[in-house]
Parts: structure tokens; sequence; C-alpha cells
């Protein structure tokens, strides 16, 4: 392997990607746990989760069943590996402060959706506008019109499975 071959492994060591992927997921059995008075604090322990496993928290949002979460993502991490960082991080967290009575848990899953850079601002709007967003549609309703749009075929049965 002669200079010139090293060289070229260098420059092609580099990495540039552009990955925005716009997550939802919600609280165990839909349940509105996530109060005003700490939700603040849960997106800052969210974000914190997000930045520490070198991604780029563009926007968050939600409501007390749910949260919304566009991120640019770092490749070194898979979506599904930051989800599962991100519910069990934040679900001790808020057990571990007694923000809820009983235990705490996110629901099984999670919905990841991808745009392009042209459609980030329309979709971090849309994200920090829930409240006003929720007053015309259920997040059932909402996250059903994801799939949709999206194109994703499911059995509806399974979606919103209820835990006993």
């Amino acid at each position: 392997m002669g200079i010139h071959n090293i060289q070229q492994t260098f420059i092609m060591a580099n990495t540039y990607t552009q990955i925005y992927i716009h997550y939802v997921f919600a609280v165990q059995n839909r349940l509105g746990l996530i109060q005003n008075r700490w939700r603040d604090d849960l997106y800052k322990y969210m974000s914190g989760t997000i930045a520490n496993k070198e991604h780029k928290l563009l926007a968050m949002g939600g409501m007390p069943d749910h949260v919304h979460v566009l991120v640019s993502m770092s490749p070194k991490q898979s979506p599904s590996d930051l989800m599962a960082d991100v519910k069990r991080s934040s679900s001790l967290w808020i057990n571990e402060n007694r923000f809820v009575m009983g235990k705490f848990a996110w629901q099984e899953g999670y919905g990841a959706f991808s745009y392009g850079k042209s459609q980030i601002h329309d979709v971090a709007n849309y994200i920090e506008r829930q409240e006003q967003h929720h007053k015309k549609q259920t997040f059932m309703e909402e996250y059903l019109e994801f799939q949709r749009l999206f194109e994703i075929e499911l059995d509806e049965r399974y979606v919103f499975r209820q835990i006993e």
C-alpha cells in the first residue's frame, strides 16, 4: 500500500450526513401523566440524553400523554438505540423524582418519520404547537394520520395496545 492509498483512506474517513427524524412516542396506556409543572425539566433531561449521544435536538413538544422529538441524527447510533436510551433514561428520571404515583413507563414502540432539510422548519413548528394542534385532533387520530401520510401499513389493533 503506497502513500497515495493511505491519503485516499484518510480522505474517505470523513462522514457527512443529513438525517432528520421526527419521533413520536406515548406514555404507557396513553395516560396523561406528563404534568406542566415538570414537563420542561423532562424535556431538558431528554435533550441532554440526545446531546450526550452526539445528536442535535431541533424541536421537542407534546401533550400530557405523548412527546414529539425532531432530531438531526448522528450516524453513530441507530434510531432504535436512541429511542431506547431516551425512553429508558427519562422513565428512570421520572420515577426517581417521584413525579407520578406508581411507576411511570413509556408505551412500547414509537413512530419515526424522516424529513428533508426543506421541511424541517414546518415540522419543528408543528411540534412546538402541539397544544393548539390537539384542540382539533386526538393523539390517536394524529398518529394514524402520520401512518397514512408515510404509507406505513399497520394493524391498528396493535398500535395502541393497552397494558394490563
